[in-house]
């Protein structure tokens, strides 16, 4: 779907913290539990230097020393887990513009499959739709070149660029008409809140991902949905294939809903990336309930939402396990421009649960009616070079004091069924809870 895939594959199942060079600088100097024999002799230095050149002599393609230096760095971090990687200094920008919600495009969410990029859903006022594309269009052509024939994410990536730049398309309308377009990238909000009213009084939002201003944007449309007079009786917040992002608007979200207490313990090796996260007096809904849908998509922030509401009994989880990223990447910046997403840190419930590699276990488990075929879909443990779980990480955990919230369970159900959630509003085996 235009740019706004490339950029949730860069934050899938990230809790994102964004650090200026100066702190990167200071730590490099600390070095902490650093045993002085794990460190490189020049041998080790040398053997990394033959490598280098039998590589750049030796290879049967030319390969320039850059690439073979980018691919170095790659490969450093992407055997230390499954979340670390190297930004180039564009994907870094990309980066940081996905976690203020926006990206560069023309405001088009495509199909794409059966040879054809399908055109499924425009963004009001953006590029695409003042150059007259709707839902439906074909998209034939790219920059003049077909895309019949061609490896189509090929295509799709050709329609990234930078804002203010032209990108011409040939689309073929259902009714069989081709136009040759002309539009010009710009920034784009992405479109990661949705709201609607379920049975019974009953509010539903869907979020794809989190964002720097996803909490806002749920506190707004609670303001407005207040201002109009409405009256909410539950709130289902649906964190389905959510992979998270930003750590901060998921802390920010879970306060909104709490009086009180601990959200989340961020804990590392370095003493700079050890945080933790109170929530300020003021619930956004006083008494009434809340409903997370989660299920095996539900990574990270995601889980750290569903994990601090679930502890104190604010909200009630629904759904399958979770997807189990307990890990915090930072994003160090580097001189040449780029930056590392390094994993740093685990993070930690407020009772002390460790989500990594376990997830968060719903309270009620149940089959959603759109999740067919979805089973093949893996988790955190199922990574190569996933952090293990810890056993001992939990011997801390204690328990927090509950909201004392009670949740109509039953009416829940069936207000969920009704919406064509659920395979069933009666789910085997009753419920679990943690």
């Amino acid at each position: 779907m235009d740019t706004i895939k490339t950029h949730l594959g860069l934050l899938f199942a990230s809790a994102l913290v964004l650090l200026p060079v100066g702190s990167l600088l200071a730590q490099a100097a600390e070095e902490p539990g650093v045993d002085a024999q794990s460190q490189l002799t020049l041998d080790d230095l040398r053997t990394f230097t033959d490598v280098f050149n039998q590589a750049r002599r030796n290879y049967v393609e030319p390969v320039g020393d850059r690439a073979l230096l980018d691919a170095a760095i790659r490969g450093m971090l992407a055997d230390l887990d499954p979340h670390s990687a190297y930004l180039t200094p564009e994907e870094y920008a990309e980066l940081k513009d996905s976690s203020k919600g926006r990206y560069s495009g023309i405001g088009v969410r495509m199909d794409i499959g059966d040879g054809r990029i399908v055109i499924d859903a425009v963004i009001d006022d953006s590029p695409a739709d003042r150059a007259g594309i709707n839902p439906g269009d074909v998209i034939t052509a790219v920059e003049g070149e077909a895309v019949k024939g061609r490896f189509l994410p090929d295509a799709v990536g050709q329609m990234d660029g930078e804002p203010g730049t032209d990108l011409r398309l040939t689309v073929l309308t259902p009714e069989g008409d081709e136009r040759d377009l002309q539009m010009t990238r710009e920034y784009l909000l992405m479109p990661t809140l949705g709201f609607e009213w379920l049975d019974e009084g009953w509010g539903y939002f869907r979020m794809t991902q989190f964002h720097q201003e996803s909490a806002n944007h749920v506190k707004d449309a609670l303001d407005s949905i207040a201002a109009e007079g409405e009256t909410l009786r539950g709130l289902v917040i649906d964190l389905r294939n959510n992979p998270g992002g930003v750590l901060q608007p998921a802390v920010e979200l879970a306060d909104g809903f709490l009086e009180n207490g601990r959200i989340v313990s961020v804990m590392g090796r370095n003493t700079r990336m050890q945080m933790e996260f109170d929530a300020r007096p003021g619930d956004w809904l006083p008494g009434i309930p809340v409903v997370l849908l989660v299920d095996r998509g539900s990574a990270s922030a995601s889980e750290v939402l569903a994990g601090a509401l679930q502890d104190y009994g604010r909200a009630l989880v629904i759904g399958e396990r979770t997807f189990g990223k307990g890990s915090v990447q930072s994003v160090l910046p580097l001189r040449n421009g780029g930056a590392i997403k390094l994993t740093t840190a685990r993070y930690f419930t407020p009772a002390g649960r460790s989500i990594q590699a376990r997830g968060i276990v719903p309270d009620i488990e149940v089959t959603f009616s759109d999740s067919a075929g979805m089973d093949e879909r893996g988790r955190e443990a199922d990574l190569e070079h996933h952090l293990l779980l810890d056993d001992s990480e939990d011997e801390n955990a204690t328990t927090v004091e509950p909201v004392g919230l009670e949740f109509p369970v039953e009416e829940i159900l069936e207000v969920l069924d009704a919406a064509g959630m659920l395979e069933s509003a009666a789910p085997e085996g009753g419920g679990e809870s943690a």
